[in-house]
């Protein structure tokens, strides 16, 4: 079994953000918190965006916000520009699910997964990136999952609107390349998040759900947070200057090998 790199170091990390304003939603727990962290390291002042504050992080400022409000995006870009400046990178991590399957997904339950997880990000671009066509450029990322490009039964909606994301990465990097803002899509496979131990806990051997679903993934462990972090970060970052509309799977090659009974 292949072992996760040193979570505490990022490669090439030379404050490659010093002076940057990023905004990370979902920056609680899990993804988010990683890709915080990461950013702060890097020397970004990051706003980190989340229904209530994580733990406290050096370069850290939480903002506590339902990014899936219009009103309440409005309110939270203000405070954003007033305490810190405009973001010149957004990352959106902020994600709910229901282990539901289509039919059984009720009409309220479907439409708050799809607020949270894609409307969100719409409104992220509406109130961030004109700001960044001003300066004449930024990056988004939006964190999308292998469920978007595979399906994933018994997670219709989550499936569903991370296919979505996929979508809204391509079009909004069409649309925003002559004023050199990137927009890229990261598509994680089984990532060790409380979200992902949720799914274990629905089962009656969490360990053995957790087993059969490392063996899914050919490098013979599941993902962290901090592995996504990294992936993050160089799509954020000058390094990666030529890269937009992408999606970039990280999956420890579970996409090759992907099957849904063991």
């Amino acid at each position: 079994m292949s072992e996760p790199a040193d979570s505490s170091v990022l490669p090439n990390a030379a404050a490659r953000f010093r002076n940057r304003v990023a905004l990370v939603t979902g920056a609680a727990g899990g993804i988010g918190l990683a890709v915080s962290r990461a950013l702060a390291r890097e020397g970004a002042v990051v706003a980190a965006v989340d229904l209530k504050a994580g733990p406290a992080t050096e370069g850290v400022h939480w903002f506590c916000a339902d990014v899936s409000r219009t009103e309440t995006m409005r309110e939270l870009a203000r405070q954003v520009r007033h305490s810190l400046g405009d973001p010149s990178v957004v990352v959106h991590s902020a994600a709910v699910t229901a282990f539901l399957d289509t039919l059984a997904t009720p009409y309220e339950e479907f439409e708050r997964i799809q607020r949270v997880n894609v409307f969100s990000a719409y409104l992220l671009l509406q109130e961030f990136a004109p700001a960044m066509k001003q300066r004449g450029a930024g990056a988004f990322v939006l964190i999308a999952s292998i469920t978007g490009i595979v399906g994933a039964p018994g997670m219709s909606a989550y499936s569903v609107s991370k296919g979505a994301l996929i979508t809204l990465t391509r079009t909004a990097a069409l649309e925003l390349a002559e004023a050199n803002i990137r927009v890229n899509c990261v598509c994680p496979a089984s990532v060790d998040t409380p979200m992902l131990q949720a799914s274990f806990d629905r089962h009656p051997d969490p360990a053995l759900a957790r087993e059969l679903n490392r063996r899914r993934h050919p490098l013979g462990r599941l993902g962290t947070p901090e592995d996504v972090a990294h992936l993050v970060l160089f799509l954020a970052s000058d390094e990666a200057s030529w890269i937009t509309g992408g999606t970039y799977v990280i999956d420890g090659g579970a996409l090759l090998a992907r099957r849904w009974k063991d």
